[in-house]
């Protein structure tokens, strides 16, 4: 039995994606090189030598796009804008073909009854601003806030929903710390520096565009966190989860929400944060709600191998796991958005990003019967109704992807997407769990629909 009457008639049924990962197009109409454009130019960085280029080409696609939106029934749709695209330098005026693009995209969602959530960073930073010196640098916060108050100045009279930042922690741990991603850096000078500036520019950024756009505008930033489980009963385990949830959690919720960098964690790194007067209070700027992206939990062991953190992740034995090796545990999501209604009182709370890869087999038409897709979306979309039934705050629910599409480093195998992309015709074809996603949004718009009362004389 699930608690889907827990969620509110008002809720939002989305899908996300972001504008590297769909648009192509990256040297069309003024945009400029990325980050994530350079990265992709390194040998080895990316899986199969893949690359943004051309992706789901949905910068010319998009009705295509805009009539799959519409096919699967959501209220709601969330998008990224890529910086480079409306400010190819990262400073400066900005690219009239790259803000008309948004401006029509926009247009388009509410004509067709679809809200816009607009993400203005979901990691495209533009490449000159990687070269005098990204986010490290505290110059690039402040870029940031001009260009949102851009962005916001062109959409705000349409656009309420706004999300600064996307996953600051890919940014600056995976980015800077590991490697992993752009700008494929390895160091923790660079990686503490970059997550306190991204925090410094989310803060700015929320003061632009409470001051470029409408007045009913809600802002928050999206995280993706996870639960962080020691993996045996030791010591040793124990005190390596209250790590992994410092680096992973705390580290970004906690000066979110008046509490300042946790303390334990900057003695661990051993370094002190750039920090300025005013900076705390710009950082804890009030906001309207909180995103959380959510794939998995994190089971931990203590590791002294692993420099400074000291902790690896370790799968869990005999768990379900997605084609990426990621544990399968809806129960995570519930006991995070409680987390966040207990311990950090949320008055909103999204589920801005949940989804799986799995192994699609298309047949000859193209379609894909993704029975675990279909599976692990119902049973997270039940644990977000049970969060909501304990009393989290839930507003909305964004499903991990609308379609297939460039994975970051592991390229284009990971397949997210509701609906399948045939990359080399772009054919797109709606999948098995897109079809029960649109069922669910259509049971919960049923059973919310004020009743209709029958009075005869």
């Amino acid at each position: 039995m699930n608690n889907r009457n827990a969620l509110p008639e008002e809720f939002r049924w989305g899908v996300a994606t972001s504008s590297y990962q769909i648009e192509g197009s990256v040297a069309v109409d003024g945009r400029g090189p990325s980050i994530w454009d350079d990265f992709c130019r390194v040998p080895g960085a990316i899986e199969n030598g893949d690359s943004g280029d051309v992706s789901c080409d949905s910068y010319r696609r998009w009705p295509e796009d805009l009539d799959l939106l519409k096919q699967l029934g959501v209220n709601s749709y969330r998008f990224s804008v890529g910086w480079p695209r409306v400010q190819p330098g990262g400073r400066g005026p900005s690219n009239p073909a790259g803000l008309d693009y948004y401006d029509r995209l926009v247009d388009d969602l509410l004509a067709a009854g679809i809200r816009p959530f607009t993400t203005l960073y979901h990691w495209d930073l533009p490449s000159p601003l990687q070269q005098t010196g990204g986010w490290a640098s505290r110059e690039t916060a402040a870029r940031f806030a001009d260009y949102s108050g851009l962005v916001a100045a062109r959409l705000g009279d349409r656009v309420t929903d706004w999300a600064t930042l996307n996953e600051p922690l890919c940014s600056a741990w995976i980015g800077h710390l590991e490697g992993r991603m752009a700008p494929g850096m390895k160091n923790l000078r660079s990686a503490v520096d970059a997550s306190y500036h991204l925090l410094l520019g989310h803060g700015l950024a929320v003061q632009a565009v409470r001051a470029a756009a409408s007045s009913t505008a809600s802002l928050g930033l999206v995280l993706n966190l996870s639960p962080c489980e020691p993996a045996t009963e030791s010591h040793a385990d124990a005190l390596a989860a209250v790590r992994a949830d410092g680096h992973l959690n705390r580290w970004w919720l906690d000066p979110l929400h008046g509490r300042w960098f946790p303390a334990d964690m900057l003695d661990l790194y051993g370094l002190d944060l750039p920090t300025k007067p005013g900076d705390r209070e710009t950082i804890e700027a009030p906001t309207d709600y909180l995103g959380v992206n959510y794939y998995f939990r994190v089971k931990v062991a203590a590791d002294p191998r692993v420099a400074t953190l000291g902790f690896s992740q370790v799968p869990v034995a005999g768990a379900p796991s997605t084609a990426m090796g990621w544990e399968v545990h809806p129960q995570g999501l519930v006991d995070t958005l409680l987390r966040l209604t207990r311990e950090y009182d949320a008055e909103a709370l999204y589920v801005m990003e949940n989804g799986s890869a799995w192994l699609d087999d298309a047949d000859a038409n193209g379609y894909v019967a993704d029975h675990e897709r279909a599976a692990y979306l119902v049973d997270h979309i039940d644990a977000v109704a049970s969060a909501a039934a304990q009393g989290a705050p839930m507003r909305g629910y964004f499903a991990w992807s609308l379609m297939d599409n460039f994975e970051w480093a592991y390229g284009f195998w990971p397949r997210f997407g509701l609906v399948r992309v045939d990359y080399e015709t772009q054919v797109r074809t709606l999948k098995l769990s897109a079809g029960i996603y649109r069922d669910i949004i259509e049971a919960h718009r049923e059973a919310t629909r004020p009743s209709r009362h029958v009075y005869q004389t």
